[in-house]
């Protein structure tokens, strides 16, 4: 499953601004459907009396099956418990949700219930009086959710949107690669890791695959080692004051340094892209990179990548991110993202009733079974989710206390882009720990 990380402005009075990390497919173009005769009504009980008409405008991303077929079964089972509610459905592929949510923005016409990933961008929105604070309105469901997630979706202490999926970025690795070296255990500290990397080295196996041209999947390690090195308070100081001038940001990049220094990358890497001919995933499908710091959409799109060679599904394992002795980072936080639902301004109560059906232990165990790469937030859900790699990611998921959103994600698009193309610079060989840190502050401090 390919993913698409990158921010986008929202321009009106102020600036909005949302990110994009897109579980769906590509579309030719946006659908509409309303929601109509339910499929399944067992998880929502009828209301005594039906109340006034009421219209929810619904806008997600989930724009190919198996999500697509879910969402809809989901509305109808809503409508049927409460007739007096009709749920328009807008489904668009994300970079059309992007712009057309760029468009209702600037109107001030905001959707009842709309796709968001949190962070930068919501709190625009939320500055900018777009979404409803729904703290109270979820406070009998606030401890169903997984807490990591819901965090994501909060501006200073308080609920404006609900996740109803987190994935978590680790390293995907080459069971047989590792067989081969000699290698009997993942590593579990940074240490390790580079002693790892240069034992695959030592054995001829090019031990990691990078898409240096999509700078995102680089700035993975900086981000990871970052949170590692600042911990959780150092993180959220950072993104909420624009302030990176702690010496724990120098650090991450010290020891993003002593893994470069190692030359572990696949030949060619810094013109590779992430998917497609000439790809980080394709060199791990065909054994030129024994490791991939990425997250849980990578088995799908090795395997797409895999052409004529023999499949690596079978083959792949995951661990997290190693610990860094002495840090004061918890060893099982992580850095990721996933997806959730922001509540319009203006939208009905309903809205938020038909929100926390979405996110019922029972829908979530329906999108868990279907082992699609959506990673439900709920807690409970876990043992729904079968495959075995995605179930590695949710353990992994189930220790993390933190879990950082994606820097570019975290942040505005003008500063998420400028850290990307910062921590280039290191595994370009034209930057240092200190300009990168001098660049990201720069660029804080112009917006």
């Amino acid at each position: 499953m390919t993913m698409s990380r990158r921010l986008v402005a929202l321009a009106a009075t102020a600036t909005f601004v949302f990110a994009a990390c897109s579980s769906g497919g590509a579309s030719s173009a946006p659908s509409t459907a309303a929601a109509s005769a339910p499929a399944s009504a067992e998880s929502v009980a009828p209301s005594e009396a039906a109340g006034e008409p009421v219209t929810i405008t619904w806008y997600h991303i989930q724009n190919n099956d198996p999500g697509l077929s879910l969402w809809k079964k989901l509305a109808d089972e809503y409508t049927a418990a409460n007739p007096n509610v009709t749920i328009d459905i807008q489904v668009l592929e994300n970079e059309a949700f992007k712009t057309k949510l760029t468009t209702l923005l600037q109107q001030g016409d905001v959707p009842d219930l709309f796709q968001t990933w949190g962070g930068g961008g919501l709190r625009q929105q939320v500055e900018a009086g777009l979404v409803k604070d729904i703290t109270a309105d979820i406070a009998d469901v606030k401890d169903t959710i997984n807490q990591g997630a819901l965090g994501m979706y909060e501006v200073d202490g308080k609920n404006y949107g609900v996740p109803f999926d987190l994935g978590l970025v680790g390293f995907w690795y080459n069971t047989k690669a590792f067989e081969d070296a000699g290698i009997t255990a993942p590593p579990a500290t940074w240490d390790e890791f580079l002693t790892t990397v240069q034992t695959l080295k030592d054995k001829g196996i090019t031990p990691i695959a990078l898409a240096g041209k999509d700078t995102w999947t680089g700035a993975f390690y900086w981000a990871y080692l970052a949170v590692r090195n600042c911990g959780q308070a150092g993180m959220d100081k950072a993104v909420t004051t624009g302030d990176w001038s702690d010496p724990c940001f120098v650090k991450a990049g010290e020891d993003f340094q002593k893994l470069i220094a190692l030359e572990p990358f696949q030949e060619g890497f810094l013109a590779a892209p992430w998917d497609g001919a000439g790809s980080s995933a394709a060199a791990q499908a065909t054994y030129n990179g024994a490791m991939q710091l990425m997250g849980q959409w990578l088995p799908g799109t090795v395997q797409a990548n895999s052409g004529d060679a023999r499949a690596m599904g079978e083959g792949l394992g995951w661990f997290p991110f190693p610990a860094v002795t002495g840090a004061p980072g918890d060893a099982f936080d992580g850095v990721g993202g996933g997806n959730g639902f922001a509540v319009g301004k203006d939208a009905p109560p309903e809205t938020v009733d038909f929100l926390k059906h979405l996110v019922s232990l029972d829908a979530a165990n329906q999108w868990g079974a279907l082992n699609s790469g959506i990673l439900p937030t709920t807690n409970g859900s876990e043992p729904s989710t079968t495959d075995p790699m995605l179930s590695q990611v949710l353990e992994g998921r189930a220790k993390a206390k933190f879990v950082q959103l994606y820097l570019d994600q975290a942040t505005t698009p003008e500063l998420g882009g400028a850290i990307n193309e910062a921590v280039a610079t290191l595994y370009a060989g034209t930057g240092t720990p200190q300009t990168v840190v001098d660049a990201i502050n720069a660029a804080a401090a112009a917006q």
